[in-house]
């Protein structure tokens, strides 16, 4: 059976100055496929602009505003209702001859298919020796090299919050082994790219059913594809 959740989203930005003209694209709507579905979406703002809805060029659906009279601070509310189903994650068998994942990864079309998430970004570029830090053992499978990867990185930063923005740059973040869940989601991102993996950068609120500290608040992880897996 699936489990109806309820999310609510409230941002508020507050100005010095008058502004005249602001564009926001706002990308919280949750995702729906074959295990979550039926997504119900509210949304206003405190200056009654019109919200127009549009797909980005990830095939994303966003939620744009572009209020027409000047404002020294504004608000949004997202409600969102939707159904999910409970899933394994790990319900998948890795092919014994792993050679023909690694295989993929050096296809061309491969390559070409998934371009938009191996190529290096400003959130996701290394230096030449940090490149190497992390590297493919192709003795192991692909998703257990993944596996590894996370743990290296999880042993690499100190988690720790406050010491890096939405801007700071991955060297930063490298040297100073601390940072925060966007953070941890860069640096395995742009070493998972470095060793072929299509990798990207996914936002959104786990559902940890436990009580957990921060279980309401916005969270970062990666989201690797894993040819023969998905």
């Amino acid at each position: 059976m699936p489990r109806e959740f309820e999310i609510t989203y409230n941002a508020k930005n507050i100005y010095d100055d008058w502004v005249y003209d602001a564009h926001w694209q706002f990308l919280i709507i949750p995702v729906e496929n074959e295990n979550q579905y039926e997504v119900e979406i509210e949304f206003s703002n405190s200056l009654f602009a019109n919200t127009e809805y549009s797909i980005n060029g990830y095939g994303f659906k966003t939620l744009r505003v572009h209020p027409k009279k000047k404002f020294k601070e504004i608000t949004f509310e997202a409600k969102f209702k939707f159904l999910k189903e409970e899933v394994d994650p790990y319900n998948f068998k890795i092919n014994p001859d792993i050679s023909a994942a690694y295989n993929e990864l050096h296809n061309s079309d491969f390559k070409i298919t998934h371009e938009r998430f191996l190529k290096s970004t400003s959130f996701t570029t290394l230096e030449n020796k940090q490149e190497q830090l992390f590297l493919f053992d192709n003795s192991i499978s692909i998703f257990d090299n993944l596996e590894a990867l996370n743990l290296y990185i999880f042993k690499y930063i100190k988690f720790t919050s406050g010491v890096t923005e939405v801007g700071t740059p991955l060297k930063q973040i490298i040297t100073k082994k601390k940072g925060v869940c966007q953070d941890f989601t860069h640096f395995f991102c742009a070493l998972a790219r470095t060793n072929g993996v299509p990798t990207r950068y996914v936002s959104g609120y786990l559902d940890q059913d436990s009580g957990y500290v921060g279980g309401s608040q916005m969270h970062a992880w990666a989201e690797a594809y894993i040819p023969e897996i998905g």
